[in-house]
């Protein structure tokens, strides 16, 4: 491999060397155990919520949907990343191009954005039932939550196009090895060798603007829904609702702040070990697709119920599936 300052600099390399978790050297095999089981767990827990909610006729509602849709996102994202995150503690797999490097920049910012917008629809989805409860059936239609979702997935494609577009023409003439255990977006600009500050300038803005416009979009509709929901005279439909938006505003919490906390760390931590800033993108990544399926299952009534129900069906059940 030869160096930048060996004369490379008229090289752009077209692949690369995934390498997660660099400082713990020949020990990296290590975490491929508690990686893969990390991600047995996240499939299994994420895909039996959406199980349930799939095989209940009773949960065929636009709110169940949505979980259901935000789950199968979650497993998408674990996927995106951990199959990679193993390669790369190997020495014989850890190759990747820059095509499929781009690529899986491009899917793994797109479902966290597209995480993000299937909470925003999820909170006008209970804006509706909550403050206009009459209305709901006619607003909240099949067609009508299908364009919301094709509106959330082409936003979110049109958030992340421009980042993964402009990483796309820069040259790579610093190294061909990736520090990291995934394309993430700064782990390959660390290897350009030209002018990348209308790159970071871009994904910065995009960044922020969108966060900003989440925040006050979120905070807008859940100040209403919560005030919707104190004027609920009923007190079982009034726990029912501040139970149901105290789900979601716990899942929004974790996304945002994963996401948010990652960031602020990795700017002010610029000190601390590239282990270090892999373990924390590992967190922003994993953490909600780890809690999600934990949150709604333990929290939402009616899903929490039917899993109940499947499990003691599963032990009233001999070896051979019979009662």
């Amino acid at each position: 491999m030869a160096g930048w300052s060996n004369g490379s600099a008229n090289v752009s390399y077209t692949s690369f060397t995934l390498v997660g978790f660099p400082g713990l050297r020949e020990s990296r095999g290590l975490l491929v155990l508690p990686f893969l089981s990390l991600y047995l767990v996240i499939v299994s827990a994420n895909a039996l919520v959406i199980h349930t909610v799939l095989v209940q006729r009773s949960l065929h509602q636009p709110m169940y949907l949505l979980i259901a849709l935000l789950l199968a996102v979650n497993i998408c994202a674990a996927t995106t990343v951990i199959p990679a995150m193993l390669f790369s503690f190997s020495s014989r797999f850890n190759r990747i191009s820059l095509a499929r490097c781009l690529g899986q920049m491009f899917c793994i910012y797109f479902l966290i954005v597209f995480d993000c917008n299937i909470l925003l629809v999820m909170a006008l989805d209970r804006f509706v039932a909550i403050c206009h409860p009459l209305r709901y059936p006619e607003i909240v239609t099949s067609r009508a939550l299908a364009g919301l979702l094709g509106l959330a997935a082409a936003r979110s494609t049109g958030i992340v196009a421009p980042v993964v577009v402009l990483a796309a023409r820069v040259r790579f003439c610093r190294s061909d090895v990736i520090h990291h255990f995934a394309c993430e977006h700064m782990a390959l600009m660390k290897l350009s060798c030209g002018d990348i500050s209308l790159n970071k300038t871009v994904g910065l803005a995009i960044r922020l603007f969108n966060r900003v416009l989440d925040m006050l979009l979120l905070g807008a509709s859940y100040s209403r829904i919560i005030h919707a929901a104190f004027r609920i005279s009923a007190g079982g439909a009034r726990a029912k609702a501040l139970n149901t938006c105290g789900s979601h505003l716990l899942v929004i919490f974790t996304v945002y702040s994963s996401t948010m906390s990652s960031s602020i760390v990795y700017r002010l931590a610029r000190a601390a070990s590239q282990d270090v800033h892999n373990l924390l993108s590992a967190f922003y990544l994993l953490l909600p697709c780890l809690v999600n399926p934990i949150i709604y299952g333990a929290r939402t009534k009616e899903i929490r119920q039917h899993l109940v129900t499947m499990f003691r069906q599963g032990k009233t059940q001999d070896p051979t599936g019979k009662p």
